[in-house]
């Protein structure tokens, strides 16, 4: 790898803040006011290539939020003020994704994949232009780099699923990130959740890579005594400022110098964050310990480590024209097309591993269709004994049913995968729609499979019109609200967050279509004007046409077994052939077939519009 030396990174004057509602929304006086919090507050720090800097700092003290300012993460990025350099350059907004590699606090990582599987479908959506041959080369340095070799063919795995360690984990993280050859390396918390001797080993890891000639900036909550020689620069922050930044032997000088000497045998580190901390148990410790965190703030700011911060940063800006070029992340990204067939690649072989997860998405029609012959046994033809009962009441289950299980499937499989999606193109190698459009041709397949396991079962099992062209028709209509159930729940996915909420949304507006459009539970020549025009929206409305009109045009029906014995007359029959009852039930839908089943199938393609328009609405709330 080649390494360019004598890079540098600074902050400068770095402020952002939020306006937060007052209250809560119940309290609607209070709900529509607002107050303007600081996060950040004035932050300017210095650092050059084969450093390693450690950002401390209590809950709540701006640690991950310089972080995401640093990598120009921030959700609201008209509230940030101050600027970031490299090499003495002002970075632009669009230049921030390509500079920086930027490691989460939590791994997002495709559970079933091996972790030479994991770098290698990385490696080939940033460097897809390289041969195979150079793409494994580079797989497998990284992978030697940081220790992986021994695990390369095991599986990533979960909380629930067996895999990798946690630290192991972690390492694939920071593998995933040096595969472009980043010069500047971001890390929130890479050392949460790990046993001591993990974290250790990481933040050791951490540092080697460092002195390789990259910039190394993590922040860590609880660090060790033992990193206190490891790091070159230790911030510290307290409600959103940096009331000290420089190096161990600086850190200890200064907070001599303030009155405050660690104790010895005492961790430093813990020492200085709880000074700088302050303590909201009680109103008077509040005032007291915010008192005397500004009084050290204050000194700081009046330090001679402050000021050489400063000179630093104004001598590279000067020297600009002597520096190297800002050292972007090594990117030779494919086309879209060849974008969208790695992601398909990818979705599948991890989701074919998931053996739960394929029979569920197989059997879970079959299961229902199995309860349902079950239940209606074998249809008849005698109306008085439910013949047009029964048939209507199958239908309005093939209407309501396989909408949920595609919620189902949504809901289980696809936000892991919306994880590793928000992270990847936020690292900039594809975009959102990409993935979403993966996994979408990856699940249609399944989907076709599942509804024609249940439309074979279910329609020669209970006795429906024994022909096989009604049968194709039949198995053509159910498969769309499936396959509708599903993208749905991705249209929601895409803009709200909750899995929970998601499931509540679509499974409201299914029912909703079925009662309103469908016409099984009531006639829409029945319904209010509303009712009926809000009908021609639902995609229940033409599949229940299609799945009537299929039936009952060719059926006979008899009225026999019933007889009043004191008149001795026969029930009479209402009708004798089932086109009387499509007739009167759903009028001129014999006529319109063919357009119910166009109509039927546009849901699909509108559905996937609208997925890939709620995931670019996605990405401007991300990143506005």
């Amino acid at each position: 790898m080649a390494l360019i030396s004598h890079n540098s990174v600074s902050i400068v004057k770095v402020s952002y803040a939020v306006r937060e509602r007052v209250g809560s929304w119940w309290d609607i006086p209070s709900y529509h006011r607002k107050w303007k919090r600081q996060i950040l507050k004035d932050v300017s720090f210095h650092i050059e290539s084969g450093e390693i800097m450690g950002i401390l700092g209590n809950s709540g003290s701006g640690k991950t939020t310089l972080l995401d300012a640093i990598a120009g993460r921030l959700s609201h990025k008209s509230n940030f003020v101050g600027q970031v350099y490299v090499n003495g350059r002002e970075l632009h907004r669009d230049q921030f994704q390509d500079c920086f590699s930027y490691v989460l606090q939590n791994d997002t990582l495709l559970s079933y994949l091996t972790v030479e599987e994991t770098l290698t479908y990385i490696a080939l959506l940033a460097l897809q232009k390289h041969s195979c041959d150079f793409i494994k080369k580079k797989v497998d340095a990284v992978m030697a780099e940081l220790g992986l070799t021994h695990v390369a063919n095991s599986i990533i795995g979960s909380r629930i699923l067996g895999g990798i360690s946690e630290g192991e984990r972690r390492r694939v993280s920071v593998a995933a990130q040096l595969l472009q050859d980043p010069q500047v390396m971001l890390l929130d918390e890479p050392t949460s959740g790990l046993d001591c001797m993990t974290a250790n080993q990481i933040v050791l890891l951490l540092s080697e890579l460092a002195r390789k000639g990259r910039i190394v900036i993590i922040t860590i909550h609880q660090p060790r005594s033992e990193f206190f020689q490891v790091f070159h620069k230790i911030c510290i922050m307290s409600f959103g400022e940096l009331v000290f930044c420089g190096g161990p032997s600086d850190m200890i000088a200064f907070f001599g110098g303030c009155g405050y000497t660690c104790p010895e045998h005492s961790n430093p580190f813990d020492f200085y964050v709880d000074l700088t901390s302050v303590d909201t148990q009680s109103k008077v410790r509040e005032l007291e310990t915010y008192s005397r965190v500004q009084t050290i703030s204050t000194a700081y700011k009046s330090s001679e480590i402050f000021c050489k911060t400063l000179e630093a940063i104004e001598e590279t800006k000067c020297k600009v024209k002597d520096l190297p070029p800002i050292p972007f992340k090594y990117k030779d990204s494919p086309k879209s097309f060849c974008k969208l067939w790695i992601l398909l690649r990818r979705t599948t072989r991890n989701f074919s591993r998931n053996k739960a997860g394929i029979i569920m998405r197989l059997s879970q029609n079959l299961l229902f269709a199995l309860f349902m012959a079950f239940f209606l046994l074998r249809l008849n033809d005698d109306l008085l004994k439910g013949a047009v009962q029964d048939r209507v009441g199958l239908f309005y289950q093939c209407m309501s049913a396989p909408p949920y299980t595609g919620i189902i499937n949504g809901l289980a499989l696809f936000p892991a995968l919306r994880a590793v999606g928000d992270q990847e193109s936020k690292d900039g190698l594809y975009q959102r729609w990409q993935m979403l459009l993966a996994y979408i041709l990856h699940f249609l397949p399944f989907s076709v499979i599942s509804i024609a396991l249940f439309s074979i079962f279910i329609y020669w099992t209970v006795g429906l019109h024994p022909d096989a062209s009604s049968f194709g028709y039949f198995f053509a209509a159910v498969v769309v609200p499936h396959i509708v159930g599903e993208l749905l729940t991705l249209v929601f996915l895409g803009v709200i967050q909750n899995p929970n909420v998601v499931n509540g949304g679509v499974m409201l507006l299914t029912i909703a279509g079925v009662l309103a459009g469908s016409g099984l539970v009531r006639s829409l020549e029945d319904m209010p004007t509303a009712f009926k025009m809000l009908s021609y929206f639902t995609f229940q409305k033409y599949g229940s046409e299609i799945l009537i009109v299929n039936e009952f045009s060719e059926l006979k029906f008899t009225c026999g077994g019933l007889f009043n014995v004191s008149t001795g007359i026969g029930a009479s029959c209402p009708f004798s052939h089932g086109i009387q009852f499509v007739e009167r039930s759903y009028p001129g839908a014999v006529s319109r077939f063919t357009i119910d089943f166009l109509l039927l199938y546009a849901f699909i393609p509108a559905l996937v519009v609208l997925a890939i328009i709620s995931f670019k609405i996605r990405d401007i709330i991300i990143l506005r």
